[in-house]
């Protein structure tokens, strides 16, 4: 037999978009400003073309101001739907107005709500607003969160515990809940886990744990709304690593964020998005309880 040769270091699989190491990042409060992230983040303002597969829809997505929530409000506007984007606190004004800019030049109506989703009053005004403006909801997209790194259980507050939960499961209940009886069949929810849910990063112990439960909450709501006979579906999307202004306000060592994934590097926005629009869109129409994973190759099973 011949000599077996030393396996190689795989190479970087992709390239087109900017990996690490990145410049010195700003660290600032959660969640931070799409304008403080070196390199800016990619939503898809340039490169994104829409088809027609959101015509005549209607969606609601939450955390749309910055990061994966601004690439779906870029993509599903550009495929045909009107869009209410809801964002926390004058701090994400700004990158509100840029995102519902967007969804006015593909010639949509953008609604911005500003409040605490954390308030369940606040979450039936975000639904209440779109039927008003919309006259009815077909897609629901839960994506905001909240997450901190923590080296070990004794460093984690009580309080922030308590915010991850709030911040990432609760809501979606209050949204749902206050929803249904504005979506048709037909309709689609589709709610934002992550990879680690599947496999959790050790000092994101909070954010992890409703990252599980939204896969529960999924795969439940599912169910129950299916069997029902409410012809709503409900699904989920993991991201892995997405460069986001959440992540140097969050994290160690973000110039380095994404370098452990089979592509060794982070992924764009714009990236993330096109699961959404399918997701939401006629094509998913035999789908409901699935998952899909976009994580760089990073393993959800």
């Amino acid at each position: 037999m011949g000599k077996i040769k030393k396996q190689e270091k795989p190479k970087q699989a992709d390239q087109t978009y900017a990996a690490p190491p990145f410049p010195k990042q700003k660290k600032t409060a959660p969640p931070g400003k799409e304008q403080d992230l070196k390199p800016l983040a990619d939503h898809g303002e340039e490169s994104y073309q829409g088809s027609g597969k959101l015509k005549g829809k209607k969606a609601i997505i939450t955390g749309g101001d910055s990061g994966i929530g601004k690439a779906i409000a870029i993509a599903f506007a550009r495929e045909g739907a009107d869009v209410l984007i809801s964002y926390l606190s004058d701090t994400e004004t700004k990158d509100a107005e840029d995102s519902a800019s967007y969804v006015k030049k593909a010639g949509q109506k953008a609604i911005l709500i500003k409040g605490d989703i954390r308030k369940e009053s606040h979450c039936k005004k975000i639904v209440q607003k779109a039927v008003k403006a919309f006259g009815q909801i077909d897609i629901l997209v839960n994506n905001a969160a909240f997450q901190m790194a923590r080296e070990t259980l004794m460093e984690i507050p009580t309080e922030e515990w308590v915010k991850t939960f709030d911040t990432n499961i609760h809501p979606m209940f209050y949204l749902c809940k206050a929803a249904e009886p504005y979506m048709k069949k037909g309709s689609s929810i589709i709610n934002t886990t992550s990879v680690n849910a599947y496999n959790p990063t050790p000092v994101l112990l909070p954010y992890a744990a409703t990252k599980g439960a939204i896969q529960n909450f999924t795969a439940n709501l599912s169910q129950i709304l299916l069997t029902a006979g409410k012809g709503i579906r409900v699904n989920a999307v993991a991201p892995g690593p997405i460069w986001t202004p959440l992540i140097p306000t969050t994290l160690p060592d973000p110039e380095k964020f994404g370098q452990d994934t089979p592509m060794g590097r982070p992924g764009q926005p714009v990236e993330v998005a096109p699961a959404y629009v399918f997701l939401a869109s006629d094509a998913a129409s035999y789908i409901s309880g699935a998952t899909i994973p976009v994580t760089g190759g990073r393993i959800t099973i």
